[in-house]
C-alpha cells in the first residue's frame, strides 16, 4: 500500500478526534426553519446546496494554504529552509486564515470553523507526528527527518499563533496545514476534505432523526460521490488571490481572472439560517 493510500484511510477514520461531531453545518437550524419539504427528501437537498457552497468558499483557502506548506517542505528538501523562511511562510498562512475570517459572514460558522481547526493543529502534533521511540528507527533518510522536524514546528508555531488569538485557525487553513505536512497531494486534499464535509452532514442528519445509519451510508455511496466530484473539479482551481510563496505573485493560472475564479458565498439562505442557529429554543448541535 502507498503512503498516500494509507494517509487517506488515517484521515477518513470517524474516529479522529477533530470535533466535527458536534457540528451540523447549519443543518439543524434549516430543519427548524421548516425548509427542505418533507422529511424523505430534505437531507440531500441540503446535503447537494451545502456541498456546492462549502466547496466554491473553502476549496481555495485549503489549496493555497496547501500549496505554502508544500513550499516548506520543498525548501527544507533542498537545504535552503531558515527560521526567517518559515516566519514568512507562517505569515503568509496567517494572511490566508486572516481572509477567509473576513469572508465567513456569520459567528456561528466562524466559531465551528475555528473549534475545528485548532482541533486539526492538535491531532497532527499530538497524534500524527512520530513517536519518540519511532526516532531510533533505522534507516530513515535524513531528510524525511528533518522534513518532519519543521512540520512539526510549523504546526506547533501555528497553533501558538491561534492559542495566543494572533491567527483565526480556521477548518480550512488547518486542514490545509495538516494534509500538507502529512505529505498528501493537494488533489487528495480537496478532495478528502470535502468527503469528510459530506459525511459529517449526514451523520448529523442521523443524529437528528431525519435518516437513519443505513440510509446515510446508501446516501454517502450512491448520491453524495456524484455530488463531491463535480464539486471538487468545478472549485479544485479556486485561489484566493494571496501568493504562496513568499516574493512570487499569484499563483492564478495563466489568463484565469482573480475575481472570477476566487472564493464565493454562492448560498445566502444557507448563511442566514446557520446564523440563526443560536436562537433556537433547543438544539442538539453548536453550530
Amino acid at each position: 500500500m502507498d503512503d498516500e493510500t494509507f494517509l487517506l484511510l488515517l484521515l477518513s477514520d470517524s474516529n479522529l478526534p477533530t470535533g466535527s461531531f458536534v457540528a451540523s453545518s447549519g443543518f439543524e437550524s434549516y430543519i427548524k426553519h421548516g425548509f427542505g419539504g418533507d422529511q424523505n427528501n430534505r437531507t440531500t437537498i441540503f446535503m447537494r446546496d451545502s456541498i456546492s457552497a462549502y466547496a466554491r468558499s473553502a476549496l481555495a483557502f485549503v489549496s493555497d494554504t496547501h500549496r505554502i506548506v508544500q513550499d516548506v517542505r520543498r525548501d527544507v528538501e533542498q537545504g535552503s529552509e531558515q527560521k526567517s523562511d518559515l516566519d514568512s511562510y507562517l505569515q503568509k498562512i496567517k494572511e490566508v486564515d486572516e481572509l477567509y475570517d473576513a469572508m465567513t459572514l456569520n459567528d456561528v460558522t466562524k466559531r465551528a470553523s475555528k473549534s475545528q481547526g485548532v482541533a486539526l493543529l492538535t491531532l497532527y502534533s499530538k497524534g500524527l507526528t512520530p513517536p519518540l521511540a519511532f526516532t531510533g528507527v533505522k534507516n530513515r533518510k535524513e531528510t524525511e527527518i528533518e522534513v518532519n522536524s519543521y512540520m512539526t514546528s510549523l504546526v506547533s508555531q501555528y497553533k501558538s499563533l491561534v492559542r495566543a488569538e494572533s491567527a483565526p485557525g480556521h477548518l480550512p487553513i488547518c486542514w490545509g496545514i495538516l494534509t500538507g505536512a502529512l505529505g498528501l497531494t493537494s488533489e487528495r486534499s480537496q478532495y478528502l476534505h470535502i468527503f469528510l464535509h459530506a459525511r459529517s452532514l449526514l451523520s448529523a442528519s442521523v443524529r437528528l432523526n431525519e435518516i437513519g445509519p443505513y440510509n446515510a451510508q446508501q446516501t454517502l455511496l450512491h448520491i453524495s460521490r456524484s455530488v463531491i466530484e463535480a464539486e471538487v473539479v468545478r472549485c479544485k482551481d479556486l485561489r484566493t488571490g494571496i501568493p504562496s510563496s513568499t516574493g512570487t505573485e499569484s499563483d492564478q493560472p495563466d489568463g484565469v481572472d482573480d475575481k472570477s475564479r476566487g472564493p464565493a458565498n454562492t448560498w445566502p439562505l444557507g448563511e442566514i439560517l446557520a446564523a440563526r442557529h443560536d436562537l433556537q429554543h433547543s438544539r442538539i448541535f453548536n453550530s
